[in-house]
């Protein structure tokens, strides 16, 4: 598949230098005024095997809930959609990215500075991700070093249909691993820079990313998008020239140094869902009764049960 760039080369509207402060600044405003409704966890770490999981215990959901149902019954009144990006809360707003992306708060976070890239114009969470998207991801992955990730389709965990990739600052917690699977990162032998993570049971790729400081974020962008591409026929979610839409459900994660790439095969396990960050090592339970399941069961059991395993894919 031939990417075309057409205006993804446009000066960018993120001014360098700018967006951690601009971030910072917006979240406390957005505090105050009640934009932001973080949610509360208490955390513990489950080991298993080379990965210390971070296990966030949800104290709170109703705000969110309350805002999902108000949303659903938006939906069901009109007959449409409910954008919530269009138009998007002005207390959320954080930057703009390029002509083509900004970005915004996460309205329930809880991961503190958790960023929204958000396509101006309406995608679909269910298109493969552009030129575009990359050079807007690799702005903000400039200023701020995090762990950039896109839930690929509701499968894979994604609450909203608008396009929006995600980032969140490294650590997650302070004094722990950058994210918690880095030692299992250590582990992979890369041929020609893709591998697989040896304690990952399920159908996975991983690629290094090595893109020079001085490089444009348009040139940056074609690197990303280039290693995207081949983690994508990695897995055998092939790319049809034709169809801008993906053909399987997948999480997508990034860092400045890997790009990692699962397909689903459900959103959920025993009743945990699961989205991007739980191949990260960070998983999400609502109450007591799903933790002592994801004790019981273990972490990689539950994303093992959400994924692709690779004796299915083989016999495809």
């Amino acid at each position: 598949m031939v990417e075309k760039i057409g205006n993804a080369s446009e000066k960018l509207l993120l001014k360098p230098g700018t967006l951690w402060e601009r971030l910072t600044q917006q979240t406390e405003y957005a505090r105050q005024t009640g934009a932001l409704q973080s949610i509360v966890t208490d955390f513990q770490f489950i080991q298993q095997d080379d990965i210390a999981f971070l296990v966030r215990s949800v104290s709170n959901l109703a705000r969110k809930q309350k805002a999902q149902k108000q949303q659903k019954q938006k939906e069901i009144k009109t007959g449409k959609y409910f954008d919530p990006f269009l138009p998007y809360e002005e207390d959320l707003f954080v930057s703009d990215i390029s002509p083509t992306h900004l970005c915004l708060l996460n309205k329930f976070n809880v991961v503190e500075h958790h960023l929204l890239i958000v396509t101006r114009a309406f995608e679909e969470q269910d298109e493969l991700l552009n030129i575009k998207d990359f050079v807007a991801l690799w702005a903000c992955m400039q200023e701020i070093d995090g762990l950039a990730f896109y839930n690929g389709g509701k499968i894979a965990g994604a609450s909203q249909r608008h396009k929006h990739l995600q980032l969140v600052p490294l650590p997650f917690i302070p004094n722990t691993d950058i994210v918690p699977i880095q030692p299992a990162i250590d582990q992979v032998v890369f041929t020609n820079s893709v591998g697989t993570i040896p304690s990952f049971p399920f159908l996975h790729a991983i690629a290094r990313i090595q893109i020079p400081k001085l490089d444009s974020p348009l040139a940056a962008a074609k690197v990303m998008l280039d290693c995207y591409y081949s983690l994508l026929e990695t897995v055998g979610l092939s790319i049809d020239p034709h169809n801008s839409l993906q053909l399987g459900a997948y999480n997508l994660l990034a860092t400045r140094n890997w790009m990692l790439l699962v397909p689903r095969k459900q959103e959920a396990f025993a009743s945990i869902s699961i989205n991007s960050l739980g191949f990260a090592g960070s998983l999400f339970v609502r109450d007591r009764t799903s933790l002592e399941l994801l004790q019981e069961l273990s972490p990689m059991a539950i994303l093992n049960g959400v994924s692709v395993t690779k004796e299915v894919r083989t016999e495809e």
